[in-house]
């Protein structure tokens, strides 16, 4: 459920690129004015106003962004101005050239077989490179293997489960990790694979009645580092997704200083998924609103452009 809110006199994309080009001219950027336009038009809007601003002006309007904002703000906006599998594929592209692997695992196994298929499209088209290779030069061992199997698998996308089957995983799973000395690392690679979000979930329930404690706790006990945070991802994921990104957002502002990246890629990336959900299960677990929580780590038009994507305090 996205959080996008449709400001009260909606506009057409020429006039809201006609509207942006007034508050590029003169001295000095017209900031909010272009918050106020860009943070309330859902990507198709967006798409629309970059191609009538090119048609008016004969310039590119993420060229004339990059030139009149700067910082965070800046950032965030040229992110937002991207269709989201285009965004994905910068996001990942970004994160591979900084080894960036928790931006990396997040992406990945939190995205449907649909997006991930529409994200090798874009990686494909926008860098002349092919996904696949960047994960097998920039990961290593079980990660890359789990990676690798996760982008290529054609997974159900349904909400539809096999009990029966979802047991028989719980068990195969118990006899490749815990009943063993030493970790059947393939085993979990092949099940969080192939298996839907759904199905992965019911597997969870199953695992948590017949051995008194959830599939998260057994793989944080068999396995580590970035495979077991990729393999953790695609679990909470299956189970919560706004329950995992609530969690991502609060390291992020946790502590001294705020993992900037970190926030914007989450609030852009989920705003027009699933941001109200993440809003309630932040507000539930944290006892404050993720509005507050963004309003007290950030400030000027970054804060207000991320307050503006984020909607209503609720």
């Amino acid at each position: 459920m996205a959080t996008l809110t449709v400001p009260p006199a909606l506009t057409g994309p020429r006039d809201d690129a006609a509207q942006l080009h007034s508050a590029f001219k003169g001295l000095g950027c017209d900031t909010a004015a272009v918050i106020n336009i860009l943070a309330h038009r859902d990507a198709t809007q967006r798409g629309l106003i970059q191609v009538e601003y090119r048609m008016m002006y004969n310039k590119d309007l993420l060229q004339r962004l990059e030139s009149e904002l700067t910082g965070n703000l800046e950032s965030a906006v040229l992110l937002w101005m991207y269709d989201p599998a285009g965004r994905d594929a910068v996001i990942l592209r970004r994160a591979f050239l900084s080894t960036n692997m928790s931006a990396i695992n997040e992406v990945i196994c939190s995205r449907t077989p649909s997006q991930i298929q529409m994200i090798k499209q874009q990686y494909l088209a926008r860098f002349q490179a092919y996904l696949e290779h960047d994960i097998e030069n920039s990961t290593s061992g079980d990660h890359k293997k789990l990676l690798l199997a996760y982008i290529s698998m054609p997974r159900y996308e349904g909400f539809e489960v096999d009990q029966a089957a979802a047991q028989q995983d719980a068990k195969t799973l118990y006899k490749a990790g815990e009943k063993r000395f030493g970790t059947d690392e393939k085993t979990f690679i092949q099940t969080f694979s192939s298996r839907s979000s759904a199905q992965l979930a019911a597997i969870d329930v199953a695992y948590n009645n017949l051995y008194g404690h959830s599939l998260k706790k057994a793989v944080k006990k068999e396995t580590s580092g970035y495979f077991e945070q990729a393999l953790l991802t695609i679990l909470q994921c299956s189970v919560n997704p706004a329950k995992y990104f609530a969690k991502v957002l609060y390291k992020a502002m946790k502590g001294l200083g705020t993992d900037d990246s970190t926030l914007k890629r989450v609030i852009v990336t989920r705003t027009e998924i699933d941001m109200q959900y993440i809003k309630a299960e932040y507000k539930k677990k944290y006892k404050k609103t993720l509005n507050d929580a963004v309003h007290s780590e950030t400030s000027g038009n970054y804060r207000s452009f991320l307050l503006a994507l984020l909607g209503p305090n609720q």
